[in-house]
């Protein structure tokens, strides 16, 4: 049986009602093989501590640097709040030695799945705002991103768009992204190329470089702005209605 007061005390939050730290470490796997279990899965709180995540790290970025646009602080919350991190803290925390898990799922490493991993940690996440608020919460958060947080301010941490674009593509279920060069100009010992990046067949931005690399990235960059834009009404990858 799971330590949940060991559990508390690793995470440094004790709950008033630690019913919803179990629930946060419940999988949906526990629940197919015993229907009976009084709690329902983590999959609503790791909703709910998906949100109250981007919300803390999207103010405290704001206060942190005010001089940055708005493109420039979803670029840094995306490379904060992104799987490895997440999963990162996850492990720190031992949550997957909490984790309620099916027969299944525990012989396939589920402990140790990335995954269940950061479910777990948004899930937990969810349950302290429940249980104790948003100040808590916000504590909570801060201490486990605070040396993520300070890389960052350092300029430590480097902004991979082709690895976000690819990413942000995957996880809509489509196929990485491909880049082509539109223009290559200029001296050996002064290249200039332009590079356009495709993603499900169309062109979504173009970015300029003295070598390849260094286009694909301004292409990758341009393409990543406009996906996180698609809020705005830009459509890119309409649901596939068949």
């Amino acid at each position: 049986m799971n330590n949940w007061k060991t559990c508390q005390s690793t995470l440094g939050v004790f709950f008033q009602d630690a019913s919803l730290l179990e629930q946060a470490l419940t999988h949906s796997s526990y629940l197919n093989e015993d229907p009976d279990f009084p709690l329902p899965c983590n999959e609503r709180l790791e909703f709910l501590g998906d949100a109250v995540l981007n919300f803390v790290i999207g103010e405290q970025l704001y206060r942190e640097f005010p001089q940055l646009t708005e493109g420039d602080l979803t670029t840094m919350r995306a490379s904060l709040v992104c799987h490895k991190t997440l999963a990162q803290i996850a492990f720190s925390l031992n949550l997957g030695h909490y984790l309620l898990l099916g027969h299944g799922e525990e012989a396939n490493s589920g402990r140790e799945r990335q995954s269940n991993l950061e479910n777990a940690l948004e899930a937990v996440i969810g349950a302290i705002f429940l249980d104790q608020g948003i100040d808590r919460t916000r504590e909570f958060i801060i201490s486990q991103f605070g040396p993520v947080m300070t890389k960052l301010k350092k300029g430590k941490i480097i902004f991979n768009y082709k690895k976000y674009l690819q990413e942000l593509a995957q996880s809509k279920g489509l196929a990485s992204p491909t880049y082509r060069v539109l223009k290559a100009s200029g001296p050996d010992h002064d290249r200039q190329f332009v590079i356009e990046v495709f993603v499900k067949d169309k062109a979504l931005g173009q970015g300029t470089g003295k070598n390849k690399k260094e286009a694909e990235m301004a292409a990758a960059r341009s393409a990543w702005e406009i996906i996180m834009n698609e809020e705005d009404g830009i459509d890119l990858f309409p649901k596939n209605t068949n």
